[in-house]
């Protein structure tokens, strides 16, 4: 099939035609617009769209990151229900900036099961902003994908000489597929100068069924363990296995204003007791989060000051879940029944994997008005993050030590930047950055369960205790950006920026070509196993991107058009290994789970994002609109030719919008198509296109709102392009399979109708 090769060439030329002027009228320009969910937006920002129902959103989801699904070039990996993680324009994960309340939140697990997002309960999140491939640098560095900012909402006080404040706000949902339901609660006292605020949420879910029946066999005592979990546990052939999550978010907040000075703390804690995993080998079976996070701000005479310090404790814990088998065995299994499989075996007892983080930052960031027209951004940034990764003792003693996947891991940043906003004239606005980051890391000596038994554990452990593990990244960032505003109807925004991201703990420091150990490090969700690499240099991103937004003068409809190319040196991808030669394999395997190291390479990704709406009616029956977006991403390894791992095909969603009085209804149909161009290196499988019907409604009063609505209205079996692969249930530990599970070749499968309500009450 022939490849596009559109955005080099379209960028200029669709520039140069959004240039001819349509009036000789011209208009102030509105500041940037940013990406927000809800709340006011920054000055500057790339171009996005400002997404009005979050209301809406949060009554359909658990899981704070999909609140961004309507967000042109943004889509979501698959991973537990309350942790997808997103992806801007095919670059995902680490490769993204994201900020919660200002703090840069890490991922400590090895298959990064705790993302930042997962942190927040939807009914928490005041405001989220994406800035999409081109950020600017006072947004944050250590990346080259763009940024997600996600915060509570800010603290109210009561207006002068008023009584004091007094609000709240309780709710509850409840989601057909998987008997998903929960709460939240809201609660602020305020006086004129102090605020003390609560927000809290529950969400629990058992496994979610898809559209139809994806699995080939179901346990069959003697003969074929199927899919199954533990001897006796047997799913239906359209449950999703390890799908199921319950969580708990709580968030106090305290505030002080005294003039034109703000002093704020805010202390979260996650209580999270079980989050399942259909595409990864083991479930997250406890993860404890504790933060404080301080912040002053200041309205002084040349401009704001502000300050942020922040601390977080995480303790996280990995083993088998209910529908993968805890008890595996040495010897002959009979599947009589018993969980050790008969007499004959050796049973090995699930396999523990804990994980503590600590992560305290300290932030300093100024904005000086120079002038009317002049804005200047200078601030720095401290991150000091320190990472255990150890497995005790397990398998009824075939395992009798503890392996140590990362000891004493750090990974400090250091960063300064200094940022330049203009207002040339009326019709033209400028932003040039400079970010410098220095990030240092460093590890200790590590171990295997038993340095003298299989899997070239003593090989492998002294080979890497013989190396230097200091490394030091010295990292530039750059973002320039322009925005035109010849008249009222048009907007015009381009810019590049060069980006730089340092390698993870993982990426550099595991170190076990074991195949045990090397599927513990997955993020991707792809089934395989990976090997960390010392000798990773820091990614290096260049991006061109420009968005063209032609719209009413009252922005009664509007049309977005953003193509972008991105170059990437250094990329961290990932080649097939051979543990036996400790050498990269010489034969490609293919149609299976295999073992790979992380590499650098070279990587380029284009594409281009369609937004816009527009009214249709207004009569007696009410307003009627139409919405829609189209996204289309592709990305290639240019050392290898081979395709980049879970690129989001060309899809798109159309929705049409109808409001009368205080109804708000939508029906949404949306479009994604087959998933060809996948990563031969991992045995990325190929996904059917498909098309769903969501239908969505509400109802406001004073002080309720009631939303209710049906997902996948035709109960569609369909496969989410970027959902992994199927390793929900059974003995998941292994990378081939015969008669036991997991079977290669069955992706995720999305989720089958659901019929949802929400209630929401306000005092």
């Amino acid at each position: 099939m022939q490849k596009p090769a559109f955005a080099p060439r379209l960028l200029p030329l669709m520039i140069a035609i959004s240039l001819f002027p349509v009036t000789s009228s011209a208009n102030e320009p509105t500041p940037l617009a940013t990406v927000v969910v809800e709340g006011t937006p920054e000055t500057l920002a790339p171009v996005g769209v400002v997404v009005e129902n979050l209301p809406s959103l949060r009554a359909t989801t658990s899981d704070t990151a999909s609140l961004l699904r309507d967000v042109p070039g943004v889509s979501l990996y698959g991973a537990g229900g309350v942790s997808s993680l997103p992806s801007i324009h095919g670059l995902a994960d680490d490769r993204l900036r994201v900020k919660v309340d200002g703090m840069d939140l890490i991922s400590a697990c090895p298959n990064h099961m705790n993302p930042a997002l997962s942190y927040l309960d939807p009914s928490q999140v005041g405001l989220i902003k994406v800035y999409a491939g081109i950020a600017p640098v006072s947004v944050g560095g250590d990346s080259i994908g763009g940024s997600i900012i996600a915060e509570t909402a800010a603290p109210e006080f009561a207006g002068p000489g008023q009584a004091p404040l007094t609000k709240g706000e309780v709710g509850a949902f409840y989601r057909s597929n998987g008997n998903a339901h929960g709460g939240n609660a809201a609660a602020t006292y305020a006086t004129e100068s102090f605020n003390i605020s609560y927000t809290g949420a529950i969400a629990k879910s058992d496994n979610y069924d898809a559209g139809g029946d994806f699995k080939d066999s179901l346990f069959v005592a003697g003969t074929n363990p199927g899919f199954t979990g533990h001897p006796g546990h047997t799913l239906p052939l359209d449950e999703v296995g390890s799908t199921a999550y319950d969580t708990r978010n709580h968030t106090l907040g305290l505030a002080f204003r005294g003039g034109n000075h703000l002093v704020e703390a805010r202390f979260g804690l996650q209580d999270l007791p079980e989050q399942l995993w259909p595409n990864q080998r083991m479930d997250m079976l406890g993860n404890d989060q504790q933060r404080v996070n301080l912040r002053y701000l200041g309205d002084l005479d040349w401009g704001t000051l502000e300050a942020r310090v922040y601390h977080e404790d995480v303790d996280h814990f990995m083993d088998f879940g209910a529908d993968k088998k805890y008890w595996y065995w040495q010897g002959t299994p009979t599947y009589s029944g018993d969980p050790c499989g008969g007499p004959s075996a050796t049973c090995a007892a699930g396999m523990p994997m804990y994980t503590a983080s600590t992560n305290t930052g300290v932030v300093l960031k100024a904005n000086i008005n120079l002038t009317q027209q002049d804005l200047l951004r200078l601030g720095t940034e401290y991150q000091r993050y320190r990472l255990d990764d150890w497995w005790p003792a397990s398998g009824a003693g075939m395992w009798p030590g503890t392996f140590w996947n990362i000891n004493d891991g750090e990974r400090d940043r250091a960063a300064l930047f200094g940022e330049w906003e203009k207002q040339h004239t009326t019709q033209w606005m400028t932003l040039a950055g400079l970010r410098y980051e220095r990030v240092t890391m460093d590890t200790g000596s590590v171990t295997g369960y038993n340095p003298a038994g299989g899997g070239n554990q003593g090989r492998d452990a002294n080979n890497f205790n013989a190396l230097d593990h200091t490394k030091t990244d010295n990292n530039w960032d750059m973002t320039a950006l322009a925005r035109y505003t010849p008249d009222a109807t048009r907007d015009i925004e381009f810019g590049f920026a060069h980006k730089m991201r340092s390698p993870n703990l993982h990426e550099r420091y595991t170190w076990s070509t074991w195949q045990m150990a090397a599927l513990m490090v997955n993020w991707t969700g792809d089934g395989n196993g990976y090997i960390g690499n010392l000798d990773l240099e820091p990614e290096q991103a260049s991006t061109v991107s420009a968005t063209f937004d032609w719209h009413a003068a009252d922005r009664n409809w509007e049309f977005k058009a953003t193509p972008y190319y991105t170059h990437v040196t250094d990329y961290i991808d990932a080649i097939q290994w051979n543990a036996t030669t400790n050498a990269a394999s010489t034969t490609l395997q293919t149609n299976q789970f295999t073992v790979l190291k992380f590499v650098n390479q070279s990587a380029r990704l284009y594409g281009i994002d369609l937004s816009g709406r527009m009214p249709l009616a207004k009569n007696g029956m009410g307003e009627f609109g139409l919405k829609g977006l189209l996204s289309y991403t592709r990305g290639e390894n240019r050392d290898t030719g081979d395709g980049l791992y879970n690129i989001m095909p060309l899809n798109a969603r159309l929705t049409l919008t109808h409001k009368r009085g205080v109804w708000d209804n939508a029906a949404e149909l949306v479009m994604v198509s087959r998933k060809e161009d996948v990563s031969a290196m991992r045995n990325e499988m190929q996904t059917p296109g498909y098309a769903l019907v969501n239908l969505r409604g509400s109802h406001s009063w004073k002080q309720v709102r009631l939303d209710f609505g049906v997902e996948n209205v035709f109960d569609r079996l369909y496969y989410h392009p970027l959902g992994g692969a199927y390793i929900g249930q059974g003995t998941t530990m292994t990378t081939q399979a015969v008669a036991t599970v997991p079977q290669w070749g069955t992706p995720v499968p999305g989720m089958g109708r659901s019929i949802y309500t929400a209630l929401t009450f306000k005092f």
